[in-house]
């Protein structure tokens, strides 16, 4: 249902740029709540689980590209960085991984506006074709005995375009998810984003272990590396050709036609457009580092945490990874459904807390070299970032309003992870080096926890609510109806 055009004031006031003006219908819309029967969004959930899945798929290529890299990044480090020292070569390869960080933020300020003026589904598939293009492309570079030092140049090359797309793909597949979803189950929804997180990672560690059981060692070295990413091709073609076939949400096409019906208007400085936003911001960025130095922590730094500093077999230990991986897997959808039932924030303390008081246990258990207490360490890190990852993707769109949703979200997401998540694994392994304590990683992870459980604190409950800027949106007609009547019934 499109919003009634704004016009002029009385006093020759010009209108307000296009976003400001779907601002401040929101605004009347929460200081009038009288809702008719066609102002509720209704999204039958076929069209819900298409966009999932498109939108899951994408997600799961991201962390499949960064997956392979992080397990693969000793002998890529071998590959692609002079001969000499192993520890030298690993901190050239994390270096290279973390570089993809730093476009990033780029990408977001980029891929994020974009997305509010054009619409997500096209970023989303251009987002794709960078993502699965960059991937390929290191597939088929050379090594540092073939071309020497051009190698490792057009190494970071690739892996910045791969962090310039990906940029925008969080963001705006966050926002997608949380703009199709019916209000009451958007945990629900949501969560299946980061279960395309879990996929992705889970599929490149089965991928490398059964290649780095099945070829020898001079074999990886030779060309076995290159297998992971040449796989991105196809899964790129078939992400794309899910996220052409999608439609725009519900959301911006109410937003797009509401703009319609109103002249254009001079375009608004980029800074201005977020004024007022920062403190959302903040928040967003507060969060993001919390779940995201987690998460980098145990998915992609694990493996090399296991072979260089415990001595423990890769094979085994991305075995147990993969293990833990497919348990959070089953679970993740449950918990994100409970949070539609009981609230995000206390899922977000719950996870908050957990890094807070297991990541020392978890690390000494770890340590030890045994399978079982190496596997009983890496769950005790997964479950708390279970309840951080069931609920993240349901919680950073609702920060922000419609109009300004995925360009908010992407820069917020993005500053966060390259400052603090993607040089998560370069920064513990160097503290590690440096001072010789194998339990760095575990208090690093309790340093962000602090920061994740105050942002958590402060966070205004979004569970069951309309997005910002956004009508109530539901699965039925039906449900419609009972929507209007309940406010009725309460008047």
């Amino acid at each position: 249902m499109s919003a009634p055009m704004d016009t002029e004031s009385a006093s020759g006031e010009q209108p307000l740029p296009a976003n400001h003006r779907f601002l401040r219908r929101a605004a009347l819309r929460r200081r009038n709540p009288k809702l008719r029967e066609t102002d509720v969004t209704v999204t039958p959930e076929p069209a819900v689980k298409r966009a999932v899945k498109a939108t899951m798929l994408g997600n799961a290529m991201e962390w499949f590209d960064f997956g392979v890299y992080a397990y693969l990044a000793v002998t890529i480090g071998k590959v692609f960085f002079p001969s000499g020292n192993d520890t030298a070569q690993v901190l050239s390869s994390l270096a290279t991984f973390a570089a993809a960080f730093l476009v990033r933020p780029l990408g977001g300020m980029v891929f994020g506006p974009l997305g509010d003026r054009i619409g997500r589904k096209k970023v989303l598939a251009l987002t794709m074709i960078l993502m699965s293009t960059a991937t390929f492309a290191i597939g088929v570079l050379p090594g540092y005995a073939t071309v020497g030092l051009w190698a490792p140049a057009m190494l970071i090359l690739f892996r910045m375009v791969q962090g310039f797309s990906t940029g925008g793909e969080y963001g705006g597949a966050a926002t997608f998810i949380a703009e199709y979803a019916p209000d009451k189950r958007r945990g629900f929804f949501g969560s299946f984003l980061e279960f395309g997180t879990l996929i992705g990672y889970t599929f490149a560690a089965v991928l490398v272990t059964v290649l780095q059981t099945v070829l020898s060692d001079a074999q990886m070295l030779d060309w076995g590396w290159r297998i992971p990413f040449l796989v991105a091709a196809p899964m790129g073609l078939v992400g794309l050709y899910l996220r052409m076939k999608l439609e725009e949400t519900p959301a911006f096409k109410e937003m797009e036609e509401s703009s319609a019906q109103s002249a254009p208007q001079e375009r608004v400085p980029f800074l201005q457009r977020f004024a007022g936003l920062w403190p959302a911001i903040t928040v967003c960025i507060a969060l993001v580092a919390a779940y995201n130095v987690a998460d980098y922590i145990l998915l992609s730094y694990m493996p090399t945490y296991l072979q260089n500093t415990v001595g423990y077999s890769g094979t085994a230990g991305l075995m147990a990874i993969v293990i833990v991986m497919l348990i959070l897997m089953a679970l993740i959808n449950a918990v994100g459904r409970l949070s539609d039932s009981i609230g995000r924030k206390p899922l977000l303390l719950a996870g908050s807390i957990g890094f807070l008081v297991l990541p020392v246990p978890a690390f000494l258990l770890i340590g030890t070299g045994h399978w079982a207490s190496v596997f009983a360490g890496l769950l005790l890190l997964g479950l708390p970032l279970l309840c951080l990852l069931a609920t993240m993707s349901s919680v950073l769109p609702a920060l922000f309003p419609t109009a300004l949703r995925y360009g908010a979200l992407a820069i917020a997401f993005n500053v966060s992870v390259s400052l603090f998540g993607g040089t998560a694994p370069l920064a513990v392994e160097a503290l590690v080096s440096a001072t010789g304590n194998d339990l760095m990683p575990a208090y690093y992870v309790m340093a962000f926890a602090v920061v994740g459980m105050i942002a958590a604190a402060t966070l205004k409950e979004s569970a069951g609510k309309p997005l910002e800027g956004s009508p109530p949106s539901v699965a039925t007609r039906e449900e419609a109806r009972e929507l209007v009547q309940a406010q009725y019934e309460r008047a």
